[in-house]
């Protein structure tokens, strides 16, 4: 055997040579433990603490969020997010503001502050120009389809035709029934920002919806008094102002001929017990008596 060979298994059998670790007490020297360690158990213990250490590390970077800590990767991520963000904040801004639009405008028709249909037009944008303008979650353009679709049916058993789809009539071809029997008090006058009719009937008088449809306002105001507004298909609304007691909340729908509202005498712009009545089509007033007969 070689002198290189001999060096060799020297260098081995001292990793393997066996030496004792006693821990002993300071003062009496009493023996407190022993251990019997080699210089490559040592080096075993240690390479595996490493390897532990190392895979921790590596998988807390990998399968926990401090991997954005690392240079590049983490600022592509956050960035990514914060554009995701700032488009959903966006959108929000979008609806909330058309939101309030449509709203305001609601208030204004109700309480006679727009000075022709066109202005109430431009302001409105009604819901086709407003809402539609922002892209709707997929949840929102599920619900909204079958709430057309609702409407698109409702509307077809009321028109009793299958010529035209509801949005393609005109009013001149739809049925609305009579929300009360009465005498008609004051016409339709839009010069003068009267958008409906005045009808006086009998007090506890029932107020009955004209056509299928939504309740989207049904609340009480300082001019108006107690009042409930509909949505119907064909891009029609209806409004029923002054009345003493209202029957239906917002969200609720109502079908034709339903009793919605009972007569009364309220709001600052009164002077009897009596339902002033106003039909829009597609943002514009027109005249409910050239369409229902009271």
């Amino acid at each position: 055997m070689s002198d290189e060979n001999k060096q060799e298994l020297t260098r081995w059998e001292k990793l393997q040579h066996t030496y004792r670790l006693v821990i002993m007490n300071n003062e009496t020297f009493e023996e407190m433990g022993s251990y019997r360690l080699s210089l490559l158990n040592v080096y075993i213990i240690l390479s595996t603490i490493i390897v532990v250490i190392t895979g921790l590390i590596i998988a807390t970077i990998v399968f926990t969020p401090a991997k954005r800590l690392i240079p590049g990767y983490g600022e592509v991520q956050v960035h990514a997010e914060v554009m995701k963000i700032n488009q959903q904040l966006d959108s929000m801004e979008k609806i909330l503001a058309n939101h309030r639009n449509y709203t305001e405008s609601f208030r204004k028709m109700m309480l006679g502050e727009l000075d022709t249909a066109e202005q109430y037009q431009e302001s409105q944008g009604f819901l086709e120009d407003s809402f539609l303008q922002v892209e709707p979650i997929e949840e929102d353009r599920i619900l909204r389809q079958e709430f057309e679709l609702e409407q698109l049916r409702s509307a077809a058993q009321q028109t009793k035709t299958t010529n035209f789809s509801p949005k393609d009539l005109p009013l001149e071809q739809m049925y609305f029934s009579s929300p009360l029997s009465g005498e008609i008090s004051e016409g339709f006058q839009p010069d003068i920002k009267h958008y409906g009719v005045d009808v006086v009937a009998p007090q506890n008088t029932a107020i009955k919806t004209i056509m299928d449809g939504w309740v989207i306002i049904s609340d009480y105001t300082v001019e108006t008094g107690n009042t409930i507004g509909i949505q119907h298909p064909n891009n029609i609304i209806s409004f029923y102002k002054h009345n003493s007691a209202l029957l239906k909340k917002v969200g609720s729908f109502v079908k034709a001929g339903e009793a919605i509202a009972i007569i009364g005498n309220t709001g600052e712009l009164t002077d009897g017990p009596h339902l002033h009545f106003e039909l829009w089509h597609k943002g514009k007033p027109v005249d409910p008596a050239d369409f229902i007969m009271f």
